[in-house]
């Protein structure tokens, strides 16, 4: 019974261990995404502050669509490129946060 209890004991043990590791990795790349969308927003706050600056500067209609055309490209390529990166770092984070558990899962076949 003792062996038992002892056996149970390592196994609970790892567990919390494998959880504590999970967690830690999961708030790390949580901050990283949070860093990561913080600095995207004030990217697209700035480059959209400066395309209202450039319009007030503008002299004609062509060239106020102009602006706004290249602004319009230039902000859905910067879009697609910025869920693309957050794309793969949440792609990173499933895969951190399973990582601590592979060997728990392997024990269990």
């Amino acid at each position: 019974m003792v062996k038992n209890f002892d056996e149970f004991q390592q196994a609970s043990k790892e567990n919390i261990d494998l959880a504590v590791k999970s967690v830690g990795n999961v708030s790390k790349s949580a901050q990283a995404i949070a860093a990561e969308l913080a600095d995207y927003s004030k990217k697209s706050f700035e480059e959209g502050t400066a395309l209202i600056e450039k319009l007030f500067g503008v002299k004609s209609l062509e060239k106020a669509i102009e602006v706004q055309s290249e602004y319009a490209k230039a902000a859905y390529e910067g879009f697609v490129a910025e869920t693309t990166k957050l794309g793969e770092m949440y792609s990173a984070l499933a895969k951190e946060t399973y990582k601590p558990f592979e060997n728990l899962m392997a024990k269990a076949k």
